[in-house]
């Protein structure tokens, strides 16, 4: 009989603790702290707000990078939703985009970058190194961490190696309907189309 190892990974990690919060329905850093008035209407307008000026930050680790460089490109314009301001500081940003594979020795700066960003804050996990450690992972790799949601709380996962922009865009687009409810939050303009 297998006896399990300990984990090789000496960072903390957030993750197991949010989703016991997020189990719990619990979103504020102190579960005793409840804030003083609670406005419906009030969180679904800033909400909305926030589904549609979501500011990433500008952290790629591996190819996965050169496709979410991609989506901010004319050709996919993320812009249309409202997500197209990189942002070079972690305390601008309010979403980050794990791109690539996160190896032991970069699992602090990780870790350092999410604790550091605005909250309320968001994460992508973009490809499959990011989200399962991908081809690299192994009992004989040990470097390889498998899975940045060991490591911080992870909202969206988006699969491929790599995966195309598209797929970005449509995780960012699974994000905004997490953040605010609906698949848009503002409909696009669509003109009329004319029939011949």
């Amino acid at each position: 009989m297998e006896e399990k190892r300990p984990s090789r990974l000496r960072t903390h990690s957030y993750a197991e603790l949010a989703k016991q919060r997020e189990r719990a329905g619990i979103y504020h850093a102190d579960p005793t702290e409840q804030p003083l008035m609670q406005l419906e209407l009030v969180d679904k307008f800033f909400n909305l707000c926030r589904a549609n000026s979501l500011w990433p930050l500008t952290f790629g680790l591996a190819c996965c990078a050169i496709e979410m460089m991609a989506l901010g490109m004319a050709r996919f314009d993320m812009a249309r939703y409202g997500a197209e301001v990189f942002r070079p500081s972690p305390r601008q940003c309010d979403l980050l985009i794990v791109a690539g594979t996160v190896n032991r020795k970069m699992a602090p700066a990780v870790i350092t970058l999410y604790e550091q960003m605005a909250a309320p804050k968001w994460v992508i996990a973009m490809g499959n190194c990011a989200i399962s450690g991908g081809p690299f992972a192994g009992e004989e790799n040990y470097v390889v961490v498998e899975g940045v949601d060991k490591l911080i709380p992870v909202d969206v996962y988006v699969p491929g190696c790599p995966p195309r922009p598209e797929g970005l865009l449509e995780g960012i687009l699974k994000l905004q309907e997490k953040i605010a409810g609906s698949r848009y939050p503002f409909p696009q303009y669509n003109p009329p189309r004319k029939d011949k």
